[in-house]
């Protein structure tokens, strides 16, 4: 199946999915907030427009889109795309919506699933839930099937523990028990592209590869990829001390979350299925 996919954000994430979904055979368009990114993402064949949540698209815009994905984070007043573009979205197919695996909040190091009640703690993990709930009702509304893509750390080419290492940038903090879930930029895409490519009623999926780890774990085996010594590890209550706020968030989260209803469901099969191979890959680029 293909059709005309558009992204509200062609962020990192959303510029991967417009990447494979155009690679796939589909029309795609999306949005940029600075006039340089649009002429950018143009000359690449992306049909993108300028977009920062203070007026609503043009309805020509947005009238062709058969699927449309919002992956803009939510601030304290809401989606901007649900904002302003809400009344313009009814005629799709379908919607998709990028969110995070913060809403479950903290659970102490235990797994989750996509049946597990959310139970946020972050400002900014309660506002994607509330902007889940925001798409959820739009399409119950129009009718319009919407899948929810809940997301934890996000690593790839440029944002990664290699590049950390290569910059001398990385450090390893020793907080015994604390794991973080992850997943590869390019198994986000094939999950979202996978997703828009089968008729659906509407689902929740936990976009997440199959183990959970320490970030220090990360740092030492970037570290032996580009065969460097691994940084001392830092105990956690000399460390925290000097980490800003959003930092010392994320760590007071400890959660491990399931992956199963992607692959069952969507039949993904993660190129990147650890950290592992999705370092191995970024150090091969080089």
């Amino acid at each position: 199946m293909t059709g005309r996919l558009f992204i509200f954000g062609l962020g990192y994430s959303g510029l991967e999915i417009a990447h494979l979904a155009k690679a796939g055979g589909w029309s795609v368009g999306g949005t940029a907030t600075t006039a340089d990114k649009v002429a950018r993402l143009r000359a690449l064949g992306i049909d993108t427009h300028l977009f920062d949540g203070g007026a609503p698209l043009p309805s020509e815009i947005l009238a062709p889109a058969t699927h449309v994905l919002c992956s803009i984070a939510p601030g304290i007043t809401g989606d901007p795309a649900l904002k302003t573009c809400a009344d313009r979205l009814g005629h799709a197919r379908w919607l998709g919506y990028l969110s995070t695996t913060g809403v479950y909040g903290d659970r102490g190091g235990g797994w989750v699933d996509e049946t597990t009640e959310p139970a946020p703690t972050q400002g900014r993990s309660i506002e994607r839930l509330a902007t889940e709930l925001a798409w959820q009702a739009l399409g119950q509304r129009t009718g319009v099937p919407v899948d929810v893509f809940r997301l934890p750390g996000i690593y790839g080419p440029g944002r990664s523990a290699v590049d950390q290492v290569k910059a001398g940038t990385a450090r390893r903090i020793d907080k015994p028990g604390q794991v973080f879930s992850r997943i590869h930029i390019e198994d986000i895409a094939a999950t979202v592209v996978a997703a828009i490519n089968r008729p659906s009623a509407g689902t929740i999926y936990n976009v997440v590869d199959d183990l959970p780890a320490s970030s220090s774990d990360l740092i030492a085996y970037a570290c032996e990829l580009l065969g460097k010594p691994a940084p001392p590890a830092i105990p956690w209550a000399e460390i925290e001390p000097t980490l800003s706020a959003m930092a010392r968030s994320f760590y007071s989260e400890n959660r491990r979350v399931k992956n199963e209803r992607i692959k069952h469901d969507l039949g993904v099969v993660l190129r990147h299925p650890t950290y592992r191979e999705g370092l191995r890959a970024i150090a091969a680029l080089g």
